[in-house]
C-alpha cells in the first residue's frame, strides 16, 4: 500500500510518501510545495493543488492522510490554513483517493506515545521508523509522521475488520 501524508501550509505544504507492506515501513519521496507570498491567493492555491496533484499522479498512493487544522489565535491565519488544506482535499478528490484526517496530538501519540510530544522527537521518531531519510524541512518530517500514522490508522482498521469476521 502507498500512503501519502500531508502537512497543510499556504506557504509551505510538506508532503511524504512511504510504502505499507506486512507491518513494515518504507520511505518513498517527500517534499514541500512553495508558494510565494506576493501571488494572489488564487494562484497561491493553484500552486498548492497542482504540486500536489503531481505528487498524487507519480506516486499513486492507496490512500493519504492530512493534518486537522488546529485552532490558532488568529483566525485569518486559520482561514488560510483552511483553504490550504482544501487543495489537498481538492487533489484527492480528483484523482479519486480515499483522505483521512489527523488531528496533530493523534499524529503525535501514534509516534512518539504521547499527544504533546515535540517537533525534535517526532523528527527523531519519523527517522527511526524511516532509516535513510533526509528531511528537506520540518513541514516534510510532519508529513511523513502524518503518513506513519495513517499506516498505523489503518493497519488498526483493517485488523478490527479481520477480527469482526
Amino acid at each position: 500500500m502507498i500512503i501519502l501524508g500531508i502537512d497543510p501550509g499556504l506557504q509551505h505544504t510538506g508532503w511524504g510518501v512511504v510504502s505499507y507492506e506486512n507491518a513494515h515501513l518504507k520511505y518513498l519521496a517527500g517534499g514541500v510545495i512553495h508558494s510565494n507570498a506576493k501571488d494572489t491567493m488564487a494562484h497561491r492555491l493553484k500552486t498548492l493543488h497542482d504540486g500536489l496533484a503531481k505528487v498524487i499522479d507519480v506516486y499513486k498512493p492507496n490512500s493519504i492522510g492530512i493534518e486537522e487544522v488546529y485552532v490558532n489565535s488568529n483566525p485569518r491565519t486559520s482561514l488560510k490554513l483552511g483553504q490550504a488544506r482544501g487543495m489537498g482535499f481538492l487533489a484527492a478528490a480528483n484523482a479519486m483517493v480515499d483522505i483521512h484526517e489527523y488531528s496533530p496530538k493523534e499524529i503525535k501519540k501514534g509516534l512518539v506515545g504521547t499527544g504533546n510530544a515535540d517537533k525534535t522527537q517526532v523528527d527523531f521518531m519519523v527517522k527511526t521508523l524511516l532509516p535513510g531519510v533526509v528531511m528537506e524541512s520540518n513541514d516534510m518530517s510532519d508529513a511523513l509522521a502524518v503518513a506513519i500514522c495513517h499506516a498505523h490508522s489503518l493497519k488498526s482498521s483493517l485488523f478490527n475488520l479481520k477480527s469482526m469476521r
